[in-house]
């Protein structure tokens, strides 16, 4: 354990200190200023001796957090990088975009702030990186046997990761032109830095995974021809397809989803040729939704100079403190302000967007919304309540319905569930044989956390399909709800 007395000496979180936001909304670097190694270890000690550490469980990796939060107290980093790889492939991408649902499970949280396990977790992982004690570890031997990923995001990555170090082939395909799919192209850089993303594409690379970026399955290469080249197939496509918003308007010049802005933006900081590029640059910009996509979007019309900004959510504004109804150590939806909405715009609960108003060229002009009520259960427009708000450009930001199902229907006769989402069984086997799936084409619109404990468990499964038996660790099924956390 790490300072046996450290909850009692230290009983407030330290986090590192925000760039100024005049300063960060001028460029696309993320947002926080270097870590303080001495605030770093203090925070590590505050991590209890707690008997049943249910942070444990509030992970869905099962990440060994008072060991590592135990050696980072006592300086030995290495030994830390070693107990945070043991369950987690990629934690500097999780200690940059997970909402740590660790967190809210920790014990100490139950009457002082919970241990800043993000920020130690982020920093172990940097500091390893930076020392070189990340290194390739390829496998001993080849098994001769061959796997396909389809689908380059953390799940994806997760699972190609842990096949190649079992000693199989892999190779894994990306439609866009990049390989980390929405690491890649969904997470704007003053949240992860694609430098993170390409030092461990290296390491992977060394280690002997192959990527095919640019090829598109279903077109380029038909699904059932690419399960006939390989021993298995694993699908980790996301859950792709945007929830839509069917309201009048709904074809203006100027409305678009979320993820067609934030990915134009992205190829654009990283130095592509954008042709009519979505920007908001001296727009009033309008984000529909409240979720991190929504949350991402504001942050990116900041940086593009938009003349305003306005976030609608259509249900209640979530609680400041932990609601009665989710009591310690359950996840609870709260009030919060990330680092895209503390640089500005106007933030607007129990708003419904009524219709899309345009001009005379076909352009968005405004929305007409109204105030939220339930009725029988159902969010609808109350009467009399309408009002517009300017709008040059509106992004809708609802989430996501599911992965994209025609061709994986036709061509492999994949069936989908009710919900949306490419069917399987407990062994994450689809009901095409050799055909696997993992993250949230299996699961549904999820966390970062969740896509790579499933790609971490989908590979063992594969692992077992083709040798009869595996190694590698299985830290969940697709049903699997650990502490702390609501079902996706």
């Amino acid at each position: 354990m790490a300072d046996p007395k450290g909850f009692l000496k230290v009983t407030e979180r330290e986090l590192p200190p925000r760039r100024p936001v005049p300063v960060r909304i001028m460029d696309w670097k993320e947002v926080y200023e270097p870590g303080d190694s001495a605030v770093l270890r203090r925070q590590a000690g505050r991590c209890m001796d707690c008997g049943v550490p249910f942070c444990h469980k509030g992970c869905p990796l099962g990440n060994l957090i008072p060991e590592w939060n135990d050696l980072t107290w006592r300086g030995e980093g290495r030994s830390a990088i070693e107990r945070l790889h043991a369950t987690n492939n990629f934690p500097e991408f999780t200690g940059r975009l997970c909402p740590a649902p660790c967190e809210s499970s920790c014990v100490l949280g139950i009457n002082q702030p919970a241990v800043t396990i993000k920020q130690i977790e982020v920093s172990i992982i940097d500091e390893a990186f930076s020392h070189g004690w990340v290194e390739a570890e390829p496998p001993g031997r080849l098994t001769g046997k061959t796997v396909a990923v389809v689908g380059s995001g953390p799940a994806g990555l997760a699972a190609a990761q842990q096949l190649t170090r079992a000693g199989h082939t892999v190779a894994v395909f990306e439609r866009d032109d990049r390989i980390g799919g929405l690491l890649r192209y969904g997470i704007p850089d003053f949240k992860m830095e694609k430098k993170h993303l390409e030092a461990r594409l290296r390491q992977m690379q060394d280690e002997g995974t192959r990527f095919r970026a640019g090829v598109e399955i279903g077109k380029d290469i038909s699904w059932s021809d690419l399960r006939a080249r390989y021993d298995a197939v694993v699908v980790t496509t996301g859950a792709t397809v945007p929830r839509e918003l069917p309201i009048p308007g709904r074809d203006l010049a100027g409305v678009h989803f979320a993820m067609e802005y934030l990915v134009e933006s992205n190829k654009a900081v990283a130095g592509d040729a954008v042709p009519h590029q979505i920007s908001a640059e001296g727009k009033h910009v309008i984000v529909i939704g409240g979720g991190d996509t929504g949350a991402d979007c504001i942050g990116t019309a900041h940086r593009h100079g938009a003349l305003s900004v306005t976030n609608l959510a259509i249900g209640k504004q979530p609680p400041g403190e932990r609601p009665e109804h989710q009591p310690w150590p359950m996840s609870p939806t709260l009030f919060e302000v990330s680092s895209a909405h503390e640089e500005g715009g106007e933030r607007s609960y129990l708003a419904s967007t009524v219709e899309f108003l345009g001009n005379s060229a076909g352009e968005v002009r405004a929305l007409r919304v109204a105030e939220t009520e339930f009725v029988d259960g159902r969010r609808v427009p109350k009467s009399g309540t309408e009002r517009e708000i300017p709008a040059d450009l509106v992004l809708i930001a609802m989430g996501f319905t599911g992965p994209e199902r025609a061709l994986l229907e036709d061509q492999l006769g994949a069936q989908f569930t009710d919900r949306g989402n490419v069917g399987r069984d407990a062994d994450y086997q689809t009901t095409a044989p050799g055909v696997f799936v993992a993250g949230d084409a299996g699961r549904g619109q999820s966390l970062i956390v969740w896509a790579i404990a499933e790609g971490r468990a989908a590979a063992a499964e594969v692992d077992r399909y083709l040798m009869g038996e595996t190694e590698l660790p299985v830290p969940v099924r697709p049903h699997d709800v650990a502490i702390g956390l609501q079902p996706a």
